[in-house]
């Protein structure tokens, strides 16, 4: 067997020259594994964009598959309300033995046994149920309705896959900028504790950068599992484990709302939101409903058709003969008085009727009201994100001023500290406004109805390659 050697080699500067490196006798073995292991740990995570992890939820996320499974299910009911118009057909048969003791007659003490077989099949066709017909245009509205269910539960993943996505960007982004304030910071103590040694500066700074220094290792902390979490809820949203979303590439364009009218998103919601969709085959249904109650007054009409063989065994009267009945018949039902069911019935589908009006103009209102909310809060974000731009530039500004004036002796640590500070909360501040207004984009054309998968290309292409 061959043997395998590790062998561990220290140098100054923990590197190892060329020439060192060849001197080494390594086993073949040895040299195989060492490839080996470069190889496998040098290859990066291979990161996806939003499109991708979006295409994988699809196929993984409980609730959209539920939703699915629902959808399916929702059809195939709307389907069955077509059986009330079609034909149906039946088969039944019997067997029956008899036996007969004869008491009187010629035949008196004897025992006479006999068999017959039956059987029936026969067809009816609805000619007319106005109930029925109520029943069946009702289906035709369930699949409509199953439609809209379906759309408003992928809009549902659409934006749930993006905020968790964006959340994960703006974590990692905020544990960036919290280890680079560490390490200025870090650089600031160094410096105050170079001037306190030589006197040009009190223990105080000392103890302010120190004290800094630990508050910014509590926000590492905290930063790393916060992005441990938010990663987690990704992995499970998509079903992948250590996904590694795509960063924006900056500087981005972020884009105002088109059309940039309020009223034009309101306008298009009503014609385009599932949730209004639904309550309008809602109400339709409730029309339907109060059609079929109305039914119960009306007559009905069917056409029957029956065809019954019998065949006899050992009989013992003549007129036990084997025969074959066809019919043929006109059905007519006219309902008289079923003690005022009918009439509340009625009186129940018009209340449910009215109820249903009310919902979607409720409907409508909360959503003409979200769409003015998203719309708002679209525009207040790209207001944030141009004014914290701005103050991320005048930040930076302030920090190198109070650097210089600290080297100069008209500033001191506290004021280097504390501009540090500010200029990365407005770095991770600033982030986060991008992200959120890329995930405003896409609930404001979910809070109009409009949002579709085609949606994410957008925000796809401001993400890295």
């Amino acid at each position: 067997m061959a043997s395998c050697r590790f062998l561990l080699v220290k140098t100054p500067n923990a590197v190892i020259s060329r020439k060192t490196f060849m001197n080494l006798r390594l086993s073949p073995l040895s040299l195989a594994l060492t490839g080996l292991l470069s190889a496998i740990f040098s290859v990066p995570a291979q990161a996806q964009n939003l499109v991708t992890l979006f295409e994988a939820a699809k196929g993984y996320d409980a609730a959209y598959k539920s939703a699915q499974s629902q959808y399916a299910a929702n059809l195939a009911k709307a389907d069955q309300a077509i059986a009330n118009l079609m034909p149906t057909a039946g088969l039944t048969g019997g067997l029956n033995k008899s036996n007969v003791d004869l008491l009187t007659g010629v035949l008196a003490g004897q025992s006479k046994s006999f068999s017959s077989l039956s059987a029936n099949l026969s067809a009816v066709q609805p000619l007319y149920r106005p109930a029925n017909m109520a029943n069946y245009r009702q289906g035709l509205k369930q699949a409509e309705l199953a439609t809209a269910q379906l759309k408003t539960a992928e809009q549902d993943l659409i934006i749930r896959v993006s905020q968790a996505y964006f959340d994960v960007l703006a974590s990692r982004d905020s544990l960036t900028f919290v280890q680079a304030q560490k390490t200025a910071v870090a650089e600031q103590l160094a410096a105050a504790k170079r001037n306190f040694e030589v006197g040009t500066s009190t223990i105080t700074d000392t103890r302010e950068a120190q004290a800094r220094y630990d508050l910014v290792l509590a926000q590492e902390i905290a930063a790393e599992n916060d992005l441990r979490v938010k990663k987690l809820a990704l992995d499970l949203l998509v079903g992948n484990n250590n996904t590694e979303p795509k960063g924006l590439v900056l500087p981005v364009q972020l884009q105002t709302p088109q059309p940039a009218d309020i009223n034009t998103w309101v306008m298009q919601s009503a014609e385009l939101h599932p949730a209004i969709a639904q309550s309008r085959v809602a109400l339709d249904i409730a029309k339907l409903e109060v059609d079929k109650a109305e039914a119960g007054h009306k007559p009905t009409l069917d056409l029957t058709a029956g065809f019954s063989p019998t065949r006899y065994n050992n009989g013992y009267t003549s007129t036990q003969v084997d025969t074959n009945a066809t019919s043929i018949s006109l059905n007519f039902n006219m309902p008289l008085f079923a003690g005022f069911a009918t009439q509340n019935r009625i009186k129940e589908t018009l209340a449910l009727e009215d109820k249903a009006r009310a919902d979607v103009e409720t409907i409508e209102r909360n959503v003409a009201q979200a769409t003015r909310t998203a719309y708002l809060g679209l525009q207040s974000g790209l207001g944030q994100v141009n004014a914290l731009a701005a103050a991320e530039a005048s930040s930076q500004s302030a920090l190198d001023a109070n650097q210089l004036g600290y080297k100069v002796g008209v500033r001191i640590n506290i004021d280097v500290l504390n501009s540090q500070s500010q200029l990365y909360q407005t770095k991770r501040d600033l982030a986060k406004a991008r992200y959120d207004v890329l995930v405003g984009q896409l609930k404001l054309r979910q809070a109009n109805g409009s949002l579709n998968a085609d949606d994410l290309q957008a925000v796809n292409a401001l993400l890295a390659k």
